[in-house]
């Protein structure tokens, strides 16, 4: 059977992977000339890649790491040593560090915490723990019924003081999902906190070895079409055209460069796209459906990230770190970071800037001068001197809707992945699945929409259905 799907991010990508092992034959409709949505990547002039975000990797992502080892590409994780590492905005260019012994959790976290005395008192530490032990004990019952608070507002019930949030959590809840802790969520941070207190390598962190464009979704592509599924790019969705029943008739496709327009039929169709864009292209009658209605109340949040070109190496860190910024969220050296991007005598950095909703309109020359301003904190050894490091050049991504705003109450505005329309599915992150806006999120959905395909047809390979359903391994991050 034929699926139709509009957009070819992981959500999309990861949908028609396992529509082909279920059998059935997906064809992937992307509308630019990109493969990955939003881990899209560029090459500029120069050769040297530039991407939509700084895409770190945790031991936390058991689909994304179950999808690796299927397509037999586990190994291009480069996994980084096990810690945290943070900024410390008091005593510029000097590092905080929370390293992760070997192990069981949850005594592996709570040993890097006892263990670091920069950033918290023992008084905070205490407090912190005791305001943890509801989300340990009563598990992600617990977790999403907290959705109605911010993460700040839930920190201040457990009687823990604010500044734990503008010293660990500030960092953690922009790198996360891109806005501060007084607007987050706490259901967000506290189902990634349980995350990294199950399961042993749940915090360790990995980079690609090189674009997610070429090392993870391309891999992705070479897997649906060698079984006779198809991904075209430049196919940009125009009109979902519908039967007099409601349900889809078929996708029209936009014609480009003077091409006439095309309509692509199918006997299932999924959106793949981000839940803005959906929200435009949602046919007249299904507005009037509550279940759609309910997407209102779900929106992207703008994301900028930063990559920076300089004339020599500013640092030889080999990890993700939390700027502690008020403009920046986390960064990495990428010419240390990534195989790809290796480079022993000049630094790349790759910054993300969050919340970005004051600076997504404002020129990528003022983007840059900010973060220069801010450079000087991290780096005092190689700006502000007589011979500061060189600029060479920088390039800034602009994604005006990115993954879905993680505001309290948001849970509810999280579809399923099953439509009231019987031949229509939505795949994203921002469908409902136990991670957050993600590329874990962005798999996990894409799986869990193969397999409601799957679950509508009274004929469904319960074979098939067990092989999607199966729970992913979660020690693949031990290398």
């Amino acid at each position: 059977m034929r699926v139709a799907i509009a957009g070819a991010g992981l959500a999309g990508l990861s949908c028609a992977k396992y529509l082909t092992d279920a059998g059935y034959t997906p064809i992937v409709l992307e509308r630019r000339d990109v493969l990955g949505g939003l881990v899209a990547a560029w090459k500029d002039s120069d050769g040297d890649w530039y991407e939509t975000g700084l895409h770190a990797f945790f031991g936390a992502y058991p689909n994304m790491l179950q999808l690796l080892k299927e397509l037999g590409i586990e190994d291009r994780l480069q996994w980084k040593e096990h810690t945290l590492i943070f900024n410390q905005p008091e005593k510029p260019g000097t590092l905080s560090r929370f390293d992760v012994p070997d192990i069981p959790s949850p005594f592996n976290i709570i040993a890097s915490i006892l263990r670091n005395n920069d950033m918290l008192t023992w008084e905070q530490k205490i407090r912190f723990a005791i305001g943890l032990l509801p989300a340990i004990i009563r598990g992600q019952k617990y977790v999403e019924e907290m959705d109605k608070y911010s993460f700040l507002e839930w920190l201040k019930r457990q009687g823990v003081g604010e500044r734990v949030a503008s010293d660990v959590f500030i960092a953690a809840s922009k790198a996360l999902t891109f806005i501060n802790p007084d607007e987050v969520s706490s259901t967000i941070l506290l189902t990634a906190l349980n995350r990294f207190l199950q399961e042993r390598y749940g915090s360790k962190i990995a980079f690609l070895d090189g674009s997610p464009t070429e090392r993870l979704c391309q891999p992705i592509v070479d897997y649906i079409t060698e079984r006779g599924g198809e991904v075209r790019l430049n196919a940009p969705l125009k009109e979902i055209l519908l039967n007099f029943d409601g349900t889809v008739k078929g996708f029209l496709l936009r014609g480009l460069n003077g091409e006439p327009d095309e309509v692509v039929t199918a006997d299932f169709y999924v959106s793949a796209m981000s839940v803005d864009p959906l929200k435009v292209m949602l046919p007249e009658p299904w507005k009037q459906m509550e279940f759609f209605q309910k997407l209102e109340g779900l929106e992207g949040v703008p994301v900028i990230n930063i990559q920076l070109w300089f004339d020599r190496k500013l640092t030889n860190i080999d990890q993700l770190l939390f700027s502690r910024s008020p403009l920046l969220s986390v960064y990495a050296d990428m010419s240390n970071t990534c195989r790809e991007y290796a480079n022993p005598d000049r630094s790349m950095l790759e910054l993300v800037l969050a919340p970005a909703k004051d600076w997504i309109s404002k020129s990528d020359e003022d983007i840059v001068a900010a973060t220069m301003t801010e450079l000087e904190k991290l780096f005092p050894d190689h700006f502000g001197k007589d011979n500061p490091a060189t600029l060479l050049k920088y390039h800034v991504v602009k994604t005006p809707r990115s993954v879905y705003k993680a505001t309290p109450g948001r849970q509810q505005y999280r579809p399923p992945q099953k439509t009231p329309i019987a031949n229509f599915f939505l795949s994203g992150s921002y469908t409902m699945q136990r991670y957050l806006g993600s590329m874990e999120g962005a798999v996990l959905s894409g799986k869990l929409t193969a397999q409601a395909i799957c679950e509508s047809l009274p004929e469904a390979n319960a074979s098939t259905l067990q092989t999607l359903t199966r729970p992913p391994a979660t020690n693949a991050a031990t290398a």
